[in-house]
């Protein structure tokens, strides 16, 4: 009798019907919204200290306006999903650099001041210097914020999570250069608006390739992590993202003498943003509640040759 004869092939189970791990009890929509307003208001914040460095005072108003609001509204949502807003005071008690979940708290609390601070001198005019000033800082917090809640889902036991630790951080980058496109579009095509949209189309179609390149990365993973990216609520979700960023990155294009393409170019871009964190979210439960993620990709990660052997 051969060795494969012998031994059984692995079936993968639950104990009585629990998953391996325990699954997020993050919700929906609350979190995919905290995701996506973070990632527009850390990308804002970019865009309107580049926009006043090279004197296009029409588009750093906007973005500075863009950043503080979407700072505030996600705010709300994680106040939602925390449940009271003192737990998230609880998390400032404690400054650890090696926890993502602490360094965000406490990029999410100066961020989010620091753009309070340029919006609030922005529509009083108060104290222009300071408020420079507090743009320029808030251009060093935006990009951590954006990107911190890659490596703080890597971070996790969830196999859809924490196999795509590279190709997260590229999907965050490229959807916090979509969100702010989209935000800086919307602003743009307002009546009497005057600022300049060539750099916000380049922006857009930017993040459109690091979103598209991000999503094809995340379904063809060399794990079975690939799979809840490719198929159920997550690959749907995944795919309905991909639609609509390529179709605002295409209406970018056309945008730039029309305000219709620019305000529907806006609208896909963000819902394609906000669909690809609900992609995230989902793929990651559904990874965590099936066992033979869990206990297949540990098996693989143990294989030479596996991006974790290496």
């Amino acid at each position: 009798m051969t060795e494969q004869q012998q031994v059984p092939e692995a079936v993968f189970g639950s104990y009585y019907g629990r998953p391996v791990i325990k699954v997020t009890k993050w919700k929906e929509p609350h979190l995919p919204a905290y995701l996506f307003l973070g990632e527009m208001s850390g990308a804002s914040a970019v865009v309107a200290a580049l926009a006043a460095a090279t004197r296009r005072p029409s588009l750093a108003r906007a973005a500075r306006l863009a950043s503080a609001a979407s700072a505030a509204a996600g705010a709300g949502f994680l106040t939602a999903e925390l449940g009271r807003p003192e737990r998230f005071l609880n998390m400032l008690r404690v400054f650890k650099p090696t926890s993502p979940m602490s360094m965000g708290a406490w990029v999410l609390a100066a961020h989010s001041g620091l753009v309070s601070a340029a919006a609030a001198s922005e529509v009083t005019g108060l104290a222009p210097k300071l408020a420079e000033a507090a743009g320029e800082a808030a251009a060093l917090t935006g990009p951590v914020l954006a990107t911190y809640p890659a490596a703080l889902l890597a971070d996790t036991a969830v196999p859809a999570w924490h196999s795509a630790h590279r190709e997260l951080a590229l999907l965050f980058a490229g959807g916090a250069l979509t969100s702010a496109a989209a935000a800086g579009l919307l602003a743009a095509a307002l009546p009497g608006s005057t600022a300049d949209r060539e750099p916000l189309r380049r922006l857009a179609v930017a993040g459109v390739a690091l979103e598209s390149v991000a999503g094809y990365g995340l379904e063809h993973m060399a794990d079975d992590a690939a799979r809840p990216y490719r198929e159920g609520p997550g690959g749907q979700a995944l795919r309905a993202a991909r639609a609509m960023t390529l179709a605002g990155g295409a209406c970018a294009l056309a945008a730039r003498r029309s305000r219709g393409m620019a305000v529907l170019s806006a609208g896909l871009l963000a819902g394609g943003g906000l669909a690809a964190k609900f992609a995230v979210l989902r793929a990651g439960v559904a990874s965590a509640r099936d066992p033979r993620y869990v206990v297949a990709g540990q098996r693989g990660r143990t294989q030479p040759g596996s991006r974790k052997s290496r």
